[in-house]
């Protein structure tokens, strides 16, 4: 992947007086964060400008979600998947085949990611492990994500010989006493040691962070963009924080659309070679959210057809009246902010 020096990336164009006057990093993204009406445009076209370099085709990726399972070993504070009453379930790896098999073949899906919760049981990833490997014998061409947290190294590479080409892990926050605030069974550095394991076994990485978390500063999120640009990622992503129910984070406010929208545009500006998804959380706050996204330099789609729907309620990431886009629905996005759709 190109290198892109962040500097001279944010520097480009007008950002308007605001930021014109600031004369350090830092100075300059808490501005452009908190841009709004006209200003806001204009970060906004900024970061299309940059989509444009580092895709001249004005392609938006569109991929299937399987959600695999809901056993999650983490309690983390503002997710209620894997809770205590909720009954779990792990789709049979037979069946996974042929899922991905239905969706390549019916849908012309060529990008599969496979999310779970978080889960290094060993049966369980040696059963991923197989499927996946069966998924690339049949279909080669298939692009495949995974998305099941922390793994040991040895199972990361066990992954990435079966054919599983991506991998997603969100670092949710690059500062370590937040990050372990928010999720209380784990330790930011065995996150952070995950992702460079993962880079270094030869997968395309994809990590980002939670906009609007309780008790996450403006500082915070200066930090969150030099440590994404940094790591030179294939994928990035931010998603704003949206309380599940029946968690600890229940009763917290949710997190602000523009500013995660605003993070959005910085990531691209300073990420031009990166996919960078859309999120449904988005949709879920703002009415017309994901096309915003899409306006701030977003490239990536989610089409959730492939978990089986008497699965889909015991998956809600934070409620059970999660948004859920269909495949019309986001390539009309993707027409209206000017992509190609590329399944």
């Amino acid at each position: 992947m190109k290198r892109v020096e962040s500097i001279q990336i944010l520097d480009l164009g007008a950002l308007g007086a605001q930021i014109q006057a600031d004369t350090s990093f830092a100075e300059a993204v808490k501005a452009a964060l908190q841009l709004r009406g006209q200003a806001q445009e204009e970060l906004f076209a900024l970061a299309r400008e940059s989509r444009l370099r580092g895709f001249p085709d004005r392609r938006a990726e569109v991929r299937s979600v399987i959600e695999i399972s809901n056993i999650c070993k983490q309690r983390c504070n503002y997710c209620n998947i894997g809770s205590e009453g909720t009954t779990k379930y792990v789709i049979p790896s037979d069946d996974l085949v042929e899922i991905a098999a239905f969706l390549y073949r019916e849908r012309g899906r060529r990008v599969l990611l496979l999310q779970a919760g978080e889960n290094k049981d060993r049966r369980f990833v040696a059963n991923l492990v197989r499927a996946c490997a069966r998924i690339k014998e049949r279909m080669p061409d298939l692009q495949l994500i995974g998305c099941i947290g922390n793994l040991s190294r040895a199972q990361y590479q066990a992954l990435r010989e079966a054919g599983v080409d991506r991998y997603l892990l969100k670092i949710e926050s690059s500062r370590p006493e937040l990050y372990e605030s928010v999720k209380p069974n784990d330790r930011w550095q065995e996150r952070y040691q995950c992702l460079l394991d993962l880079i270094d076994l030869g997968f395309m990485v994809g990590s980002g962070i939670i906009v609007g978390l309780p008790g996450q500063t403006e500082d915070d999120l200066v930090a969150d963009l030099r440590f994404l640009t940094d790591l030179n990622l294939d994928m990035v992503s931010a998603s704003v924080f949206i309380p599940g129910h029946g968690t600890a984070y229940a009763h917290c406010p949710p997190g602000d659309v523009d500013l995660t929208l605003n993070f959005m545009a910085l990531l691209r500006i300073l990420n031009p070679y990166a996919l960078m998804p859309t999120t449904s959380s988005l949709e879920k706050l703002k009415p017309d959210g994901q096309y915003l996204g899409l306006m701030a330099g977003a490239n990536t789609l989610t089409v959730h057809d492939g978990t089986p729907p008497e699965f889909q309620h015991l998956f809600p990431i934070y409620d059970e009246t999660r948004y859920r886009p269909n495949d019309a629905h986001l390539r009309a996005l993707a027409a209206r902010a000017g992509l190609v759709v590329a399944a």
